[in-house]
């Protein structure tokens, strides 16, 4: 018996050898060894690079994208759910089934209104609205 696994071992050695020298040797023989500084560019969907690739990105992008991977992510979980309460309904647990689920909902809809509230997914902060909104009146005359 180990001398089956011997044997698998050998051929699977041998195969990925094979795989892998012939891509090295193929590429050395085939591609152009022709360095310039072109490639060392960043490629920007054909538009000429500029500035610096290390920018910092704000936070609200990272926040929204969390709040849309949250929700996604819950999505996921109830699609499962759906498809399976015709299947639960029959055996008799539709009602907890569907108590189930909607104590989810609950939850997640709890995560919402609290971000909701803190503000956490507004586009402009409401400090910085306010401000805006303050220097608008000001420049307009209308100080109060």
């Amino acid at each position: 018996m180990l001398d089956d696994f011997l044997v698998t071992l050998v051929f699977l050695v041998f195969g990925i050898s094979f795989v892998v020298l012939n891509i090295h040797v193929i590429s050395k023989l085939l591609r152009r060894d022709a360095p310039f500084h072109v490639k060392g560019l960043t490629y920007e969907c054909g538009e000429p690079a500029y500035g610096s690739s290390f920018i910092r990105f704000d936070i609200r992008f990272y926040v929204v994208a969390l709040v849309f991977l949250i929700f996604d992510v819950e999505v996921i979980f109830l699609v499962p759910w759906a498809v399976a309460l015709k299947d639960l309904t029959a055996a008799g647990l539709g009602p907890l089934a569907f108590l189930e689920a909607l104590a989810f909902i609950l939850v997640v809809s709890v995560g919402l209104a609290y971000v909701w509230r803190k503000g956490d997914i507004e586009w402009i902060p409401r400090g910085l609205r306010q401000a805006q909104e303050a220097e608008a009146d000001r420049v307009a005359g209308r100080a109060d």
